[in-house]
């Protein structure tokens, strides 16, 4: 079954994203579990948390839903002190997404600043240990998010991804979301089928085709090796049609949350319109 979304507003209380994505015929979910501007994150109420537990298992999007980590978090930092609050700020958002049942965080590596590459993947390395990465029952999987690279980000290569899970000792424990307008930007190009396998050839020695979890199905205004992280309504941007109907089609991608984080007001008529395009895309 393909498990298509979007990434859904928490005003009005963390509930109130399930009942949007019900509201679009989403099977998949992206939401905060809290301020993504801010570090402080307010108490999460139990009933809130019981609510979302509740309507999240009634839409069968329990299982399929990600949460984003704050824009805040640097885990690549030479600043000793951001680096120490951008991990402590994962850990919490990790153990919001054990209280909600929430089964992915995603977040960016970071970005290093004036440092040294190879110091700054360490750094990452060493905050995926300093993590409570655990398995077994209501285990939260951290999947790092492929970037566009835009000034000194890692993660816009499947090789600096690579050599962060390696250098991790809780690396096996690791995976990785692909965002389309991301990868696009950072200079890989999947829009025709020989571009297509290439590029999953790569990520398969990289990184391991069996660590992609998830898939943000953004896509780009920006053109090919652009380093733009700027998303743009699916069909209508720079990635194009048929590079998202080889994703959806792919058997290998069949049942990952697969969601949209593209621009819509606060009637999602965008939301449906993409989540048609799709549909339309996996069925042709």
């Amino acid at each position: 079954m393909l498990r298509l979304g979007a990434h859904m507003s928490i005003a009005g209380g963390l509930p109130r994203a399930v009942e949007r994505a019900r509201e679009v015929g989403a099977t998949a979910l992206q939401v905060f579990v809290k301020s993504a501007n801010q570090w402080a994150a307010r108490p999460l109420p139990a009933g809130e948390v019981a609510a979302f537990r509740s309507l999240a298992r009634e839409a069968d999007l329990d299982r399929h839903t990600l949460a984003h980590a704050s824009y805040l978090v640097n885990l690549a930092s030479p600043d000793p002190d951001l680096w120490e609050r951008s991990v402590r700020a994962v850990a919490l958002e990790l153990d919001r997404c054990r209280a909600l049942g929430i089964p992915y965080l995603v977040v960016h590596p970071g970005a290093r600043g004036a440092d040294r590459e190879e110091a700054a993947i360490e750094r990452v390395a060493r905050a995926l240990d300093r993590l409570d990465l655990r398995g077994g029952r209501g285990a939260v999987r951290l999947l790092l998010e492929i970037t566009a690279g835009q000034g000194t980000a890692l993660g816009a290569s499947f090789e600096q991804l690579g050599a962060i899970l390696d250098r991790a000792r809780s690396g096996r424990r690791v995976g990785l979301c692909f965002d389309t307008c991301h990868a696009l930007a950072a200079g890989y190009d999947f829009r025709d089928a020989a571009g297509y396998r290439k590029t999953l050839e790569a990520l398969d020695r990289a990184v391991g085709l069996e660590r992609l979890r998830a898939f943000h199905l953004n896509d780009s205004k920006g053109d090919l090796g652009s380093r733009r992280d700027r998303h743009e309504h699916v069909g209508r941007g720079r990635v194009g049609v048929e590079a998202f109907r080889r994703i959806l089609r792919d058997p290998r991608f069949r049942g990952l949350p697969m969601v949209l984080e593209t621009p819509k007001g606060d009637d999602l008529a965008e939301d449906r319109e993409n989540l048609r395009v799709l549909r339309s895309l996996a069925r042709s």
